[in-house]
Protein backbone atom coordinates (compact mmCIF):
# COMPACT_ATOMS: atom_id res chain seq x y z
CA UNK A 1 0.00 0.00 0.00
CA UNK A 2 2.60 2.47 -0.88
CA UNK A 3 0.06 5.04 -2.28
CA UNK A 4 -1.78 5.40 1.29
CA UNK A 5 1.40 4.58 3.07
CA UNK A 6 2.92 7.84 1.16
CA UNK A 7 -0.26 9.96 2.20
CA UNK A 8 -0.10 8.91 5.81
CA UNK A 9 3.14 9.90 6.15
CA UNK A 10 2.99 13.39 4.42
CA UNK A 11 0.08 14.49 6.39
CA UNK A 12 1.18 13.18 9.49
CA UNK A 13 -1.46 11.11 10.37
CA UNK A 14 0.50 9.15 13.37
CA UNK A 15 2.47 9.74 16.05
CA UNK A 16 5.79 8.94 17.38
CA UNK A 17 6.01 7.76 20.89
CA UNK A 18 8.71 8.29 23.43
CA UNK A 19 10.68 5.70 21.94
CA UNK A 20 11.01 6.73 18.55
CA UNK A 21 7.99 4.38 17.08
CA UNK A 22 5.54 5.93 14.81
CA UNK A 23 1.79 4.74 15.82
CA UNK A 24 -0.65 5.10 12.81
CA UNK A 25 -4.14 6.07 12.94
CA UNK A 26 -5.43 3.35 11.79
CA UNK A 27 -9.42 4.67 11.22
CA UNK A 28 -7.26 6.82 8.88
CA UNK A 29 -5.95 4.53 6.85
CA UNK A 30 -9.18 2.60 6.37
CA UNK A 31 -10.50 5.23 5.13
CA UNK A 32 -8.11 6.15 2.43
CA UNK A 33 -8.03 2.55 1.41
CA UNK A 34 -11.71 2.61 1.21
CA UNK A 35 -11.56 6.17 -1.15
CA UNK A 36 -9.06 4.39 -3.06
CA UNK A 37 -10.85 1.21 -3.46
CA UNK A 38 -13.76 3.05 -4.52
CA UNK A 39 -12.18 5.27 -6.76
CA UNK A 40 -10.61 2.18 -8.26
CA UNK A 41 -13.75 0.65 -8.89
CA UNK A 42 -15.71 3.63 -10.28
CA UNK A 43 -12.83 4.42 -12.49
CA UNK A 44 -12.12 1.08 -13.91
CA UNK A 45 -15.60 0.16 -14.29
CA UNK A 46 -15.75 3.42 -16.40
CA UNK A 47 -13.02 2.27 -18.70
CA UNK A 48 -14.39 -1.06 -18.84
CA UNK A 49 -17.92 0.08 -19.96
CA UNK A 50 -16.19 2.50 -22.90
CA UNK A 51 -14.41 -0.42 -24.13
CA UNK A 52 -16.91 -2.93 -23.76
CA UNK A 53 -20.04 -0.88 -24.61
CA UNK A 54 -19.67 -1.42 -28.83
CA UNK A 55 -17.89 -4.61 -29.01
CA UNK A 56 -19.39 -7.60 -30.58
CA UNK A 57 -20.46 -10.69 -28.24
CA UNK A 58 -20.01 -8.28 -24.83
CA UNK A 59 -22.86 -8.82 -22.28
CA UNK A 60 -21.90 -5.40 -20.30
CA UNK A 61 -25.03 -2.94 -21.05
CA UNK A 62 -24.61 -0.86 -18.93
CA UNK A 63 -22.68 1.17 -16.21
CA UNK A 64 -23.64 -0.77 -13.70
CA UNK A 65 -22.58 -4.47 -15.32
CA UNK A 66 -19.15 -2.49 -15.68
CA UNK A 67 -18.73 -1.88 -12.13
CA UNK A 68 -20.65 -4.92 -10.90
CA UNK A 69 -18.22 -6.95 -12.84
CA UNK A 70 -14.86 -4.98 -11.26
CA UNK A 71 -16.69 -5.35 -7.85
CA UNK A 72 -16.71 -8.93 -8.52
CA UNK A 73 -13.35 -8.83 -9.74
CA UNK A 74 -12.09 -7.93 -6.68
CA UNK A 75 -13.85 -9.90 -4.22
CA UNK A 76 -12.40 -12.80 -6.26
CA UNK A 77 -16.34 -14.33 -6.62
CA UNK A 78 -16.53 -13.72 -10.23
CA UNK A 79 -20.00 -15.39 -10.86
CA UNK A 80 -19.39 -15.00 -14.60
CA UNK A 81 -22.30 -13.01 -15.34
CA UNK A 82 -20.02 -10.59 -16.76
CA UNK A 83 -16.77 -10.63 -18.59
CA UNK A 84 -14.97 -8.73 -20.93
CA UNK A 85 -14.21 -9.30 -24.37
CA UNK A 86 -12.09 -6.58 -25.54
CA UNK A 87 -7.90 -6.64 -24.58
CA UNK A 88 -9.00 -3.24 -22.19
CA UNK A 89 -11.48 -4.71 -20.47
CA UNK A 90 -9.72 -7.75 -19.50
CA UNK A 91 -6.49 -5.57 -18.68
CA UNK A 92 -9.40 -3.32 -16.58
CA UNK A 93 -10.55 -6.31 -14.68
CA UNK A 94 -7.02 -8.08 -14.52
CA UNK A 95 -5.89 -4.32 -12.60
CA UNK A 96 -8.84 -4.43 -10.48
CA UNK A 97 -8.52 -7.59 -9.25
CA UNK A 98 -4.37 -7.51 -8.36
CA UNK A 99 -5.38 -4.08 -6.61
CA UNK A 100 -8.55 -4.52 -5.32
CA UNK A 101 -7.51 -7.86 -3.76
CA UNK A 102 -4.85 -6.21 -2.10
CA UNK A 103 -7.09 -3.13 -1.06
CA UNK A 104 -9.73 -5.58 0.41
CA UNK A 105 -6.71 -7.55 1.95
CA UNK A 106 -6.13 -3.99 3.89
CA UNK A 107 -9.67 -3.70 5.02
CA UNK A 108 -10.01 -7.01 6.13
CA UNK A 109 -6.91 -7.14 8.06
CA UNK A 110 -7.60 -3.55 9.90
CA UNK A 111 -11.20 -4.93 10.72
CA UNK A 112 -9.83 -8.24 12.35
CA UNK A 113 -7.18 -6.29 14.12
CA UNK A 114 -9.56 -3.80 15.28
CA UNK A 115 -12.17 -6.28 16.19
CA UNK A 116 -10.27 -9.11 17.75
CA UNK A 117 -7.84 -7.47 19.13
CA UNK A 118 -4.52 -9.32 18.06
CA UNK A 119 -1.58 -7.90 20.10
CA UNK A 120 0.68 -5.84 18.80
CA UNK A 121 4.55 -6.69 19.52
CA UNK A 122 5.85 -3.11 19.00
CA UNK A 123 3.17 -1.89 21.57
CA UNK A 124 3.73 -5.37 23.97
CA UNK A 125 7.87 -4.37 23.51
CA UNK A 126 7.18 -0.67 24.39
CA UNK A 127 5.18 -1.67 27.22
CA UNK A 128 8.27 -4.32 28.79
CA UNK A 129 10.31 -0.97 28.03
CA UNK A 130 8.94 1.10 30.52
CA UNK A 131 8.16 -1.75 33.01
CA UNK A 132 12.06 -1.98 33.11
CA UNK A 133 12.71 1.76 33.10
CA UNK A 134 10.51 1.75 36.16
CA UNK A 135 12.59 -1.26 37.82
CA UNK A 136 16.18 0.34 37.23
CA UNK A 137 14.79 3.44 38.74
CA UNK A 138 13.45 1.89 41.58
CA UNK A 139 16.57 -0.38 41.75
CA UNK A 140 18.59 2.60 41.57
CA UNK A 141 16.88 4.31 44.38
CA UNK A 142 17.73 0.89 46.36
CA UNK A 143 21.32 1.19 45.48
CA UNK A 144 21.37 4.84 46.96
CA UNK A 145 19.52 3.52 50.25
CA UNK A 146 22.23 1.26 50.80
CA UNK A 147 24.90 3.37 49.76
CA UNK A 148 23.84 6.11 52.62
CA UNK A 149 23.35 3.59 55.12
CA UNK A 150 26.02 3.33 58.03
CA UNK A 151 27.46 -0.16 57.75
CA UNK A 152 27.94 -2.29 60.89
CA UNK A 153 31.06 -4.45 61.04
CA UNK A 154 29.88 -8.01 60.33
CA UNK A 155 29.33 -10.17 63.93
CA UNK A 156 32.58 -12.61 64.29
CA UNK A 157 31.64 -16.02 64.32
CA UNK A 158 33.38 -18.15 66.78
Amino acid sequence: MGIIDKIVNKLGFYDIDEFGVKNYNYRVIGLLALVLYIVLLLILGVITYFAEIGAPHSNIMNLGDAIWLMFMSSSTIGFGDHYPVTMIGRLAVFAMFVFGVGILGVLGSLYAKRMFGFSDTSVKNRELRRQNNEILARLKVLEDKIDQSPRKPPDKQK
